[in-house]
């Protein structure tokens, strides 16, 4: 009997430190809400579309002079 209890004590042990560790990453992230300002949101979708087009366009200007076929795609 000895032997089946120290063979399932390591998986038991293990389950509740699992348990125990999820409950407090769950119970951290509640109270930790920095959220952007609504203004900073949109001036960083702003800033990151500008981005890229330019990249894009870049993207494009490197086929063209390479000589190599554009797809079309949006990737």
């Amino acid at each position: 009997m000895d032997k089946v209890l120290y063979a399932l004590l390591p998986v038991l042990g293990c389950a509740v430190m699992m348990g125990a560790m999820m409950w407090l990453m769950m119970r951290g992230n509640h109270n930790n809400g920095a959220q952007p300002q609504p203004g900073e949101t949109q001036d960083e979708i702003a800033r990151l579309r500008a981005e890229v087009a330019l990249l894009r366009e870049e993207h494009k200007d490197t086929q063209r002079r390479d000589g190599s076929p554009t797809t079309g795609g949006t990737t």
